[in-house]
Order: structure tokens, then C-alpha cells, then sequence
């Protein structure tokens, strides 16, 4: 079966919306049937290039490792007052630290973890299992072969990333964290 250029942008357009979870370019060919994934990819360009260009608010985006629609953030403020009772369940400190950690270094295990931290850490891990924002991705080896953990597409997803190694590195975060420092003294001063 082939498919026009219209008629492929229309369903490349209904899957990408119509899907609960980022869907990849890999199945987007496999439901058209289409080999080259590059013809996917270049669909959604021409798509994007069209919502910019008659003024939609929407945009195709790659995260998690597949696409999905969201708005143009200059609209953020008004989707934030629509969906205020409908906003995720905000991360502790304690959750924010291990799940840093588990990122990093990942695949670790809960020994390693609590060294790092200096606590014990079974409630976070489960907190953070439960949230599925990080999943048993193994055993390590050495005694009691301790559960290995990693973090999951759905982490991904929470944290706007399409890729794991689109966490800022430690040079990145160094300079952050100077920049924060320089205007705190400034502020205190």
C-alpha cells in the first residue's frame, strides 16, 4: 500500500495524538509500513514547520525517546490555572537526592545508594519504584547479589528529557550552582 504525502502526515499526526505514551519513529513505521524511519522523522518536521507557520499552539516534540504534541510555552501560564488540581505530586528532597543518584550512576544498588547518602533509603525506593520512575534492572554481583536499579522512560518523561544523557553534567551543574552562589552574595550584601 502506498501512502500520499497528505494522507501520511494525517496518520502520522492521529498516532502521535492519539498515543498515551511517547511513540517512537520505529512504530510509527511499523503501523504504515513504512522501512525508512528518516520519512517519518522528515513527516514530523514538515508538521511542526506547518503548525509554526499559520500560528498553532501546539508542537511535536521528542521526549522520552519517542514524540508527543504539547502547547508552545508561552502558554503555560493559562494550561497551569486550567489544570491546578491536576498537578503531579511534587518529589522530596530525599527522593529528588536518591533518584539524582540512581541517574548518574546508573545501573547502583541500595548499598551504594545509602553510602552516598548516608541514610537508609527503603522508603524512597519504594516511593520511587511506585511512581515508576525507577525500576530493578538487575542483580548486582558480590554478596547477597543486591538488586540493581535504574530509571524508567516514565522518568524521562517527568523530567522533560528524551535521553538519559540529556542530564546536565557535573560541569554543567558546577557552574549552576556558582552562578546561584554569585547572586545569593549579591542579594546579602
Amino acid at each position: 500500500m502506498t501512502l500520499e504525502r497528505e494522507d501520511l502526515k494525517q496518520i502520522v499526526e492521529a498516532l502521535i495524538f492519539a498515543s498515551d505514551y511517547p511513540i517512537t519513529v520505529e512504530k510509527i513505521s511499523e503501523i504504515v509500513k513504512i522501512g525508512n524511519i528518516d520519512n517519518i522523522r522528515k513527516i514530523i518536521n514538515i508538521l511542526n514547520k506547518e503548525y509554526r507557520e499559520t500560528g498553532r499552539s501546539l508542537e511535536i516534540l521528542q521526549i522520552g525517546g519517542g514524540y508527543r504534541f504539547f502547547t508552545l510555552k508561552k502558554y503555560y501560564s493559562y494550561l497551569k490555572e486550567l489544570f491546578k488540581s491536576r498537578r503531579k505530586p511534587k518529589l522530596s528532597r530525599a527522593a529528588l537526592e536518591t533518584l539524582s543518584i540512581i541517574a548518574y550512576k546508573q545501573p547502583i544498588n541500595r548499598p551504594v545508594i545509602e553510602s552516598i547518602r548516608g541514610v537508609n533509603i527503603d522508603g524512597v525506593i519504594h516511593t520511587l519504584l511506585e511512581r515508576r520512575l525507577i525500576t530493578i534492572s538487575g542483580r548486582g554481583k558480590g554478596p547477597g547479589r543486591p538488586l540493581l536499579y535504574s530509571t524508567t522512560p516514565e522518568f524521562l518523561q517527568y523530567f522533560g528529557l528524551n535521553d538519559i544523557s540529556d542530564l546536565p553534567n557535573l560541569k554543567e551543574i558546577s557552574e549552576i550552582v556558582d552562578k546561584r552562589e554569585v547572586v545569593v552574595n549579591d542579594e546579602t550584601e
